[in-house]
């Protein structure tokens, strides 16, 4: 039988599972067929994670263009270096790892120091026209709001530093607990705790701001 058995079955559960065994036994699936390079399995992950990992490149690179790219990098580097996933933490936070250090490197290659310099050296020009992203799996954010608000959620998040703007998309979008956005983005917890307090305050006068009068009026 195939090793890949397992995970299906895991895969078949539903992301909905707060099973933390199941979601034990899905990671070490994930790094054991990474390791033996099972054929199928990286269709499977990319199936699963397409859309969340566009969508949080999308927020980081503000580009489109510049995500799609950088997203089918991200999926040769999982394919290459797949075996050092050993499978003791969530699938999803290395994932978003590799990307966040992809978009580093390629802002490092315009003379950028950190991450924390690319929203300061972005323009209007570079923000993609729409966030559109068909998922059949709704974040968590989905699940409290829907159609006119995402949207202005998406558009008041643009306009926030790229490090506040990291925090809330790995946090309400992505789901992530503060520790794994400290483990993504390789920053203290206080940190982490500090950007996320900084960034829910500045994007509320944003959406208050954006609010159709009779909201306001309410």
């Amino acid at each position: 039988m195939s090793s890949l058995a397992p995970l299906q079955s895991v895969f078949a559960r539903g992301a909905a599972s707060a099973d933390l065994e199941a979601v034990r036994e899905e990671n070490l699936a994930i790094a054991a067929g990474l390791k033996h390079q099972e054929a199928g399995l990286l269709d499977q992950l990319i199936v699963r994670y397409q859309h969340r990992l566009l969508r949080y490149l999308l927020f980081l690179t503000s580009s489109r263009e510049l995500a799609e790219d950088l997203f089918q990098e991200v999926w040769m580097r999982v394919l290459l270096r797949g075996g050092q996933f050993n499978g003791r933490s969530r699938f999803d936070t290395w994932l978003f790892t590799i990307a966040r250090n992809l978009v580093i490197d390629y802002r490092r290659k315009r003379t950028l120091a950190s991450l924390d310099e690319l929203f300061d050296g972005s323009n209007d020009d570079d923000r993609p026209m729409s966030f559109e992203i068909m998922d059949e799996q709704p974040s968590p954010f989905d699940h409290l709001a829907s159609g006119e608000d995402r949207e202005r959620v998406s558009e008041a998040l643009l306009e926030l530093d790229t490090a506040y703007r990291e925090v809330l998309v790995l946090r309400f979008h992505e789901d992530l607990s503060l520790q794994e956005i400290a483990a993504v983005t390789r920053a203290p917890l206080s940190t982490v705790k500090s950007r996320l307090y900084r960034g829910l305050a500045a994007i509320r006068p944003r959406l208050q701001g954006a609010a159709r009068p009779s909201e306001v009026a309410g």
